[in-house]
């Protein structure tokens, strides 16, 4: 059977702007544009031209850069407001005005405050003056959906024969549910003698999170274009997602017989252009486009996409326009990804290591969020030990500090073969894990610099210190990392002093020399 086409009407401009907090300026409405004509959109409703002067000049200056979309103007059944469109539109290749009205008796009596003859005549006439600017004519009957039938149907027979060539039925309040709007659209074309002079066209609001659903089952019933916007951006709980409508058409031909011209590997990059202009973020996991929607955590799903993507992917990252999928290193993540993501990075270990660091990686999974890269590259090379014999190692450390009480630290250390607790007072926590740690070893000691930085993202990011001291003419780098900023201090400092002892070249009686002054480290043992 052949496939029929499914026209898009992408009104992120028009219906997407009227997101609360999401107004755009002209420049960002022509950049959408440009993107979206160029992503193949059949229809881009560029604006609402009579309500504002920027919405005029949207899509007057959106009508000459289209080379592929056709631009269409929105127009209330007024002579102003189609008037207003009709000279927005002047200048576009292909051009199209929607006019619409509302139909539902709720609507008519407390919105328009009209009987059902007065709106009969105004879309005939709308419909009449909108023919002159151009063949291509919409019409919309508001709230659709709760319009009682017989009536719905004599003023869609009344818009085609007036000249409208696109008849679409809104779904206004998301008040749908997929059956029953599937069966409106099949009793419209059932009941409607001239249905076939139009396009039947519907436009979903998600208030229910049927949007998508309903604007399939209306395809599924006769409806040959579906209005939608880019990330389902809309009044209130939004629009029929456009990347979830052709994804959908695209990965199920097996039962939906229908395709778009659309080119779907610009979705992303299109997606991301709209979040950035109105400050709207994609909800992680939003389908097609949200940063989870290729992310893979769980050991066993991770343990599927590394034997075979399909497993737990029905759709390819890169058909949309994303690079590739990710393997999300959590605590859900199992040995498998680790030891691949190692590969990745350029390590090959043997298994005993690979199972040292993967406990390692376990412990701080369960502290943190998520692993990041510079996390593994901080496991792998942990700068506050080394594979030599250490000389200091902490165990352990425990801070007391506040705005009203001087800050103290608690250290666990293992001197050699020995281990002591050290306890110190400073002027702040990082001053007392110093001074707790300076005087383990005999020295002079001077602390030259001291610096932290977040070598991974958010407020969970891994720390990484770098301490430099100065002993007489032997200056040493110590550095250290862990998830909390005390520790890594500490870390580091340790790190600092056993640089130092091997620098000082007394490694033979270092054990000596580390205990020869013990009168010194008692003072600050508990």
């Amino acid at each position: 059977m052949k496939k029929e086409k499914v026209t898009i009407f992408d009104t992120t401009l028009r219906d997407g702007e009227q997101s609360a907090g999401a107004s755009m300026s002209v420049e960002d409405k022509v950049s959408i544009a440009s993107k979206l004509d160029d992503m193949k959109v059949d229809v881009i409703e560029a604006g609402f031209p009579f309500a504002s002067k920027g919405d005029f000049e949207a899509v007057e200056k959106i009508s000459r850069i289209a080379n592929y979309s056709t631009i269409c103007g929105l127009a209330r059944a007024q002579d102003k407001d189609i008037e207003f469109a009709g000279k927005a539109l002047l200048k576009a290749k292909r051009k199209r005005i929607h006019t619409f009205i509302s139909t539902s008796d709720l609507h008519m009596k407390y919105k328009l405050n009209m009987q059902r003859n007065e709106v009969i005549e105004a879309i005939k006439k709308s419909i009449t003056i909108a023919k002159k600017f151009t063949d291509d004519v919409e019409w919309s009957p508001e709230d659709a959906s709760r319009t009682e039938k017989d009536f719905l149907y004599k003023t869609i027979e009344i818009a085609i024969n007036s000249g409208a060539n696109t008849i679409n039925i809104p779904d206004t309040v998301g008040y749908a549910i997929p059956f029953e709007f599937g069966e409106l659209i099949k009793s419209i074309r059932n009941n409607v003698s001239n249905i076939d002079k139009a396009i039947i066209s519907v436009h979903c609001h998600n208030d229910l999170g049927l949007a998508v659903s309903n604007s399939i089952s209306a395809i599924i019933n006769g409806a040959r274009q579906v209005e939608c916007t880019i990330n389902g951006i809309g009044e209130r709980a939004g629009n029929a997602a456009l990347e979830e409508i052709v994804m959908c058409l695209k990965t199920r031909k097996d039962k939906l017989n229908y395709f778009t011209n659309i080119d779907a590997s610009k979705i992303a990059t299109i997606s991301h252009l709209v979040s950035t202009i109105t400050g709207f973020n994609v909800q992680p996991n939003k389908a097609i486009v949200g940063k989870n929607a290729f992310a893979h955590e769980s050991g066993i799903h991770q343990d599927g996409m590394l034997k075979n993507a399909n497993t737990y992917e029905i759709i390819t990252p890169e058909s949309v326009g994303f690079s590739s999928s990710e393997l999300i290193l959590g605590k859900h993540s199992g040995r498998h990804a680790f030891k691949v993501k190692l590969n990745d990075l350029g390590f090959e270990f043997t298994d005993k290591k690979i199972n040292q660091l993967f406990k390692k990686f376990k412990d701080l999974a369960d502290r943190k969020k998520q692993i990041y890269e510079e996390d593994l590259l901080a496991l792998i090379d942990d700068k506050g030990s080394s594979s030599k014999k250490e000389y200091l190692e902490l165990m352990d450390i425990s801070i007391s500090c506040g705005s009203s009480k001087k800050a103290s630290a608690k250290i666990k250390i293992k001197i050699l073969d020995k281990i002591k607790i050290l306890k110190k007072d400073g002027n702040g926590p990082i001053d007392a894990i110093f001074s707790a740690l300076k005087n383990v070893i005999p020295n002079k000691i001077n602390l030259l610099v001291y610096q932290v930085n977040a070598i991974t993202k958010g407020t969970d990011a891994i720390a990484e210190v770098s301490v430099r001291i100065e002993e007489e003419s032997i200056t040493v780098l110590g550095q250290g990392s862990d998830l909390d900023t005390l520790v890594a201090s500490a870390k580091a400092y340790i790190n600092a002093i056993n640089k130092l002892i091997v620098k000082r070249d007394k490694l033979k009686d270092a054990k000596n020399k580390i205990f020869e002054s013990n009168e010194k480290i008692d003072k600050h043992v508990i």
